[in-house]
């Protein structure tokens, strides 16, 4: 099984994006490309199937995400990249203060830092919910299923397999819906 490493110096950074709201596809492609903008040197180095997956825990009526999972190489500390990733929601048009779980243009989740683990009030990676959502877990299990996070003992891939029925999730593309 395969770690998360980090031989160029920079860290492999695993970000969970999804859209409800809008050109939702769209919405994910700017998103990526304004993050990749601001982060000078940042390479994308892998991208995951794009699958519709229903609201989890929203207001009824909301409509269906996209979701993915890209993976980059970059030279910032989780604490920095979040930072970033928090502008480019809110470049996408997320306002800061809103309702947990609201419709969204852009959502951004780092999932993971190269072999960083962090826990405080702002930030905690590997991302703590990440072993319960097919939503993440199938576009990164698609990309890096043999991936073990630091302080896991699974791999995404049986992460993935050990959830119960449930939360479908319908593949709409592969990784070239990103367009690289």
């Amino acid at each position: 099984m395969k770690r998360v490493s980090d031989q160029t110096g920079l860290l492999r950074c695993g970000i969970a994006v999804g859209s409800n709201v809008g050109d939702r596809l769209g919405n994910l492609r700017a998103g990526v490309r304004r993050l990749l903008e601001v982060l000078p040197g940042a390479r994308v180095t892998g991208v995951g199937p794009l699958f519709e997956t229903a609201p989890v825990d929203c207001a009824p009526g909301t409509q269906a995400f996209y979701n993915s999972v890209v993976e980059i190489d970059c030279g910032l500390e989780p604490h920095a990249l979040r930072e970033v990733t928090a502008g480019v929601e809110r470049w996408m048009g997320r306002p800061e203060v809103r309702e947990r779980n609201a419709p969204r243009t852009l959502d951004l989740d780092l999932l993971y830092c190269g072999d960083r683990v962090v826990a405080d009030e702002v930030l905690e990676i590997p991302h703590p919910r990440l072993g319960e959502r097919r939503f993440v877990l199938a576009p990164l299990a698609a990309m890096r299923g043999d991936l073990v996070l630091p302080g896991r003992v699974k791999s995404v891939g049986e992460l993935l397999a050990a959830l119960p029925e449930g939360d479908e999730v319908v593949a709409v593309a592969g990784g070239e819906w990103f367009g690289v």
